[in-house]
């Protein structure tokens, strides 16, 4: 069975480096063929919104739309429920694909066996 890669981003625009390192490892592990879930809370949730990871700049780093687009397209993608209310931020405002769940599916993902979590 393949090993699962969790990875949960609290850093946004407020810790850039912390960011991109995070959405770098989501968009190489699809990449390599793992099944990768991207966890958006605290700052990184405003990159759950259209437009939002284009406002994101970095040097040296790829761009934080083509590495969200890659999660999104052979990953999922979720946004925290808490951090979603405590933003305004509703279903209808996401990126299509982004999902809003809270911490039972982010724990329920962590303890799948094969599973690796990273916290950034």
């Amino acid at each position: 069975m393949a090993r699962s890669l969790i990875v949960k981003v609290t850093a946004g625009s407020d810790a850039p480096e912390r960011c991109a390192q995070a959405f770098t490892v989501a968009a190489t592990a699809v990449a390599a063929g793992a099944q990768v879930s991207l966890w958006l809370t605290g700052e990184a949730s405003w990159f759950a919104l259209p437009d939002r990871a284009a406002t994101f700049e970095l040097p040296h780093s790829a761009p934080l739309p083509d590495l969200l687009d890659a999660v999104l397209a052979a990953g999922t993608v979720t946004l925290c429920t808490q951090c979603a209310v405590r933003r305004g931020i509703t279903e209808k405002d996401l990126i299509p694909g982004v999902r809003i769940a809270g911490a039972a599916l982010f724990v329920e993902e962590c303890l799948t066996d094969n599973a690796q979590a990273l916290v950034y």
